[in-house]
């Protein structure tokens, strides 16, 4: 591709500019990505402009350079005569399009499914890659195949990474793709350039109100992903308290397919809806109505929250044209997933779930849950990240306290932040009720190998026991530095040792 095709809706002037034939065989906004004949962005960052490393990018082979000239962009590309430099104005928002353009637009040959809402996401995008052919996924595990899938820094990659992976994806003949959306990344544009054939709505509950500020800023970059061009389905869960709002937002010629656990029903909406669930030691049962008719099933998932993850799967497969008959044979194909309420111990030790749940919705869901599963005292060890909301850590606190019988504060990623600071503000939760806690007892065990450690050694074998936080995370961060860590693979030990 040459720079005159890469920009010709985006620079004006570039046509008959004296580089407009120049080749160019990649793009990268990391400099030290650079190779020979690679286009250099820069992108005016939140805490420095990208020109900033342009001197690396130059050394590394660069062949032009594509800045953003706010900020102090222009004064940095001042100085640079020997190579083109090429000014474009809200670059963040355009390099999505520019990426998408130099991939040749991969999604649109595939059918690219979005899923987005507060929790779920993962086993959604886990969830459809068992059960249909050819899928790949991009999400907060990684990318590619189900069981090879590389490593990604964010749930929702960079513009630029994103169309490189859908156009390795499509290489290798993937026609469906299964991708995270984050908040983050719709509200700064990372998903500009991608093709959705349909989004997922899992649910919408207080999380990243440290970036977003208020919840109806959050909502309002979630609904960003119903403008993406060409969608042609979206999946909503009815009993979400903004599926209302979601619905509205839904443009008109785009189809709206309904589900619930709660009997709710909708005009204008093709609805499934599961009934009479049954949590027992194997996992969970229920009975899926659609289409009129009933199905009763069995998957080795646990919690009720997993339910409505199968029947947001379900029914986005009956928005794609899979027939009812073979989406529920596929159901049988469903695996729990690392992390997401991955079930360890029982037969004759205490039965342990690892489990994500970082937001008071999750963590709430997770111990009602769990709590269906316990004969004697439920135990939950969590804690909070640092450099993220504060406001949800004292309810995370609250609702620890209300749900368990023993509630265990330990660090979760401290990240830059004093981590007894963020202790003592799930703390403060914990006492709100009253001042007083008289059915559950709350610990503070900051060291999390202890705190998990401690547990295990006084909870008896009809007790149930809930770490959660940090699910399918190998690392624990502490002041920039990642340190190797991992809830399974403590726990594991844990019981390997007590067990001989």
């Amino acid at each position: 591709m040459t720079l005159k095709e890469l920009l010709k809706d985006w620079v004006s002037n570039i046509e008959t500019s004296e580089f407009a034939n120049n080749p160019i065989v990649g793009l990268a906004l990391n400099s030290r990505d650079i190779k020979e004949g690679y286009v250099f962005i820069a992108l005016a960052g939140s805490k420095q402009h990208g020109m900033a490393y342009v001197d690396q990018a130059i050394n590394n082979g660069t062949c032009a350079i594509i800045y953003d000239p706010a900020g102090n962009g222009s004064s940095l590309a001042e100085h640079i005569t020997h190579i083109p430099m090429i000014a474009v104005d809200e670059l963040t928002e355009k390099i999505g399009y520019m990426a998408a353009r130099f991939y040749k637009n991969p999604s649109k040959q595939m059918n690219v499914i979005g899923i987005t809402g507060t929790n779920g996401k993962t086993s959604c995008s886990q969830f459809l890659s068992q059960m249909l052919d050819d899928c790949g996924i991009i999400g907060t595990l990684g990318w590619g195949e189900l069981n090879n899938l590389q490593k990604t820094h964010n749930t929702t990659p960079d513009a630029l990474e994103i169309q490189r992976i859908l156009a390795e994806l499509l290489n290798a003949q993937k026609k469906v793709v299964a991708m995270e959306v984050s908040s983050h990344g719709l509200d700064q544009g990372r998903i500009n350039g991608v093709a959705f054939k349909g989004a997922i709505y899992t649910n919408i509950s207080r999380d990243h109100l440290d970036y977003h500020g208020t919840m109806e800023a959050y909502l309002q970059a979630k609904l960003l992903l119903l403008n993406t061009p060409g969608l042609a389905f979206v999946v909503v869960n009815l009993d979400d308290e903004f599926s209302n709002q979601i619905i509205a937002a839904v443009p008109e010629n785009v189809e709206i397919w309904g589900h619930s656990v709660k009997g709710k029903k909708r005009l204008g909406c093709s609805c499934t809806s599961a009934e009479n669930i049954l949590n027992t030691n194997e996992g969970i049962e229920f009975d899926l109505n659609s289409l009129g008719n009933k199905h009763r099933i069995k998957i080795p998932l646990y919690g009720d929250f997993n339910v409505e993850n199968v029947m947001a799967v379900f029914t986005t497969m009956l928005a794609i044209g899979v027939a009812e008959s073979e989406a529920i044979k596929r159901l049988a194909n469903i695996k729990p997933i690392t992390g997401r309420m991955e079930r360890l111990g029982g037969q004759g030790d205490p039965l342990i779930f690892v489990d994500y749940a970082h937001t008071p919705d999750a963590l709430d869901k997770v111990l009602a849950s769990a709590k269906k599963h316990c004969t004697q005292a439920l135990w939950v060890v969590f804690g909070c990240g640092g450099d993220r909301d504060k406001g949800k850590r004292p309810q995370m606190g609250r609702i620890a306290s209300e749900r368990a019988n023993h509630a265990i504060i330990t660090d979760d990623n401290p990240r830059f932040e004093n981590a007894l600071d963020i202790v003592n503000q799930i703390l403060k939760g914990c006492v709100s009720v009253g001042d007083s806690i008289t059915h559950c007892k709350v610990e503070i065990i900051q060291n999390r190998t202890q705190a998990i450690q401690s547990v295990l050694a006084r909870a008896s074998a009809k007790d149930c026991i809930v770490v959660a936080g940090k699910g399918h995370e190998h690392y624990q961060e502490v002041n920039g530095v990642r340190f190797d860590f991992s809830d399974s693979l403590v726990i594991n030990d844990e019981l390997r040792t007590r067990n001989g």
